[in-house]
C-alpha cells in the first residue's frame, strides 16, 4: 500500500464514476454523472459526462481554434465538464488514441486528452474511436471528495464506454444508478425531489 492509498482510506476511484445523489446542493451537479481521471491524496480531477454546453457544438469550438473541420464531426456536442476552467477544453475518449503532446491513461481502457493536437485529430478524422468533447472540469482538494462521499452526496460505480459514449446524456444519471442496482425513481421520490 502506498501513501496516497492510506491518505484516501484504501479509496482509489480513479476510473470510477460519481453518482450525484438527490440534493446535493450545487444545481451545477444535480444528476450528475463524472468520471474520475485521477484520484489521490492531492485531491481529484474529474469530467462530468451526461451535461451539454449549451450552445455549443464542436464545429464552433474549432472554428474559434481556427481548426477546419469535417462536416461530420463540426455538429457533435459540447460537454460541460465542470465549474473549473470552463474555456479549457478536455476529451474523454477511448485508449487505443494517444495524443502526440500528452494524453492521461486511465484504468478502464479510458484516456483523456487536454491538448490541441487531439482536436486537430479529431476535425480530420484521425481522432479516437470513442469521445465526449468538454469544457471545464470538476476537481476537489485533498480529502474533500472523501468528504462528499461520507455524506451521501455521491454514489460511485464503475465506468463503461457505453455509459460514457453511447447513451444519451438524460440517460447516464438513471443507467449508472442501475447499475448499483437502484431504482433512480425510488431515490428521487425517498430524498423529496424530482
Amino acid at each position: 500500500m502506498d501513501q496516497a492509498d492510506r491518505k484516501t482510506g484504501d479509496m482509489d476511484l480513479t476510473g470510477k464514476l460519481l453518482i450525484a445523489m438527490p440534493g446535493i446542493g450545487d444545481p451545477r451537479f444535480e444528476h450528475a454523472v463524472v468520471f474520475l481521471c485521477s484520484h489521490s491524496d492531492e485531491g481529484a480531477m474529474g469530467l462530468i459526462v451526461n451535461k451539454t454546453a449549451p450552445g455549443v457544438q464542436l464545429g464552433s469550438l474549432l472554428e474559434q481554434l481556427e481548426i477546419e473541420a469535417n462536416t461530420d464531426v463540426a455538429s457533435l456536442p459540447v460537454r460541460f465538464g465542470g465549474p473549473v476552467e470552463t474555456q479549457r477544453g478536455f476529451v474523454l475518449h477511448s485508449d487505443e488514441y494517444h495524443s502526440r503532446v500528452n494524453s492521461l491513461d486511465v484504468p478502464g481502457g479510458f484516456a483523456m486528452t487536454a491538448t490541441l493536437d487531439i482536436l486537430e485529430d479529431i476535425a480530420e478524422g484521425s481522432g479516437p474511436e470513442q469521445m465526449v468533447v468538454m469544457l471545464g472540469y470538476a476537481g476537489w482538494g485533498p480529502g474533500q471528495l472523501e468528504s462528499e462521499i461520507v455524506a451521501n452526496g455521491w454514489l460511485t460505480a464503475e465506468a463503461s464506454a457505453e455509459l460514457l459514449f453511447e447513451m444519451d446524456d438524460l440517460e447516464k444519471w438513471g443507467a449508472a444508478l442501475k447499475t448499483l442496482g437502484v431504482d433512480p425513481v425510488s431515490l428521487s421520490s425517498s430524498a423529496g425531489t424530482a
